[in-house]
């Protein structure tokens, strides 16, 4: 795939020795993990998840210099819980920024995805500084984790976005509990493999339907999520076999997949 002579790979590059480990988990993660957020919780608004803005200017300069006057504030004071906020946001805000629109879907582009990975890492320092973190901003942060969940190269950094991608989306739950916030917990519950939370935030979910209908469609879909999350796990577990008969036998490690030029987003 290419677009004004630069190549973009979908999320993982599946050629050559790896494209059986590679296709088979990180695709099934990507899409899987996909269909479930559009069953639980309705389409994702891509244009409004990245900005959607439009217009002159470079938005995502704008950003990184808002970013750079802030880090300089923290060198001050480096555990300042509201500075740390205020990065963690110019950071996603530079992130979702750095978007290219091709005709083949919408891709973050790689200085896209190392501001987000920046905004994970202010994050984490901001809820050690802070007793009472911003239900707000970690609404924000669970939807930002999640996209580097579906965009990760490697299974255990995916797995690690989406249990921190959890854990943002339990201080939203708990701050405001309601139908979308809890059947949002757990759906990114299942994919960390804890079925018995999963459902029970599901449980909890199920208490704000307003109809029996809306119950009981919520049930069918929170059934068919944990469906998927099992044979994603299955196929995880397959490929991190391959992944060590691999090593052990001199070859290439299945699980280690790179990223091309751009991250595609959706088609």
């Amino acid at each position: 795939m290419a677009s004004g002579g630069k190549e973009h790979r979908m999320v993982f590059d599946i050629r050559g020795r790896r494209k059986y480990a590679v296709k088979v988990v990180y695709a099934i993660l990507a899409v899987l993990m996909g269909a479930s957020l559009f069953l639980v919780v309705g389409p994702v608004n891509i244009g409004s998840l990245f900005g959607g803005e439009s217009g002159g200017g470079n938005p995502a300069q704008l950003y990184e210099e808002q970013e750079q006057r802030i880090e300089a504030r923290l060198r001050k004071n480096p555990e300042d819980p509201a500075q740390l906020l205020a990065l963690t946001r110019a950071r996603i805000n530079a992130g979702n920024a750095l978007v290219e629109e091709t005709s083949e879907g919408r891709f973050l582009k790689p200085e896209g995805r190392e501001q987000l990975e920046l905004a994970s890492e202010s994050w984490s320092e901001y809820l050690k500084a802070t007793d009472k973190p911003s239900a707000t901003a970690a609404q924000q942060m669970s939807t930002t984790l999640f996209t580097l969940a579906q965009t990760s190269a490697r299974g255990n950094e995916a797995e690690n976005n989406i249990k921190a991608a959890t854990e943002a989306q339990k201080i939203v739950a708990e701050e405001k509990p309601n139908l979308n916030s809890l059947s949002t917990l757990a759906l990114y519950t299942m994919y960390t493999f804890d079925y018995a939370a999963a459902n029970k935030a599901g449980k909890e979910a199920v208490k704000f339907a307003h109809t029996k209908f809306e119950r009981e469609n919520f049930e069918n879909q929170l059934e068919e999520v944990e469906k998927k999350a099992k044979e994603f796990q299955k196929q995880l577990a397959e490929a991190e076999k391959a992944s060590k008969k691999a090593a052990k036998e001199g070859g290439q490690n299945p699980l280690n997949g790179g990223l091309g030029g751009g991250t595609s987003l959706g088609e």
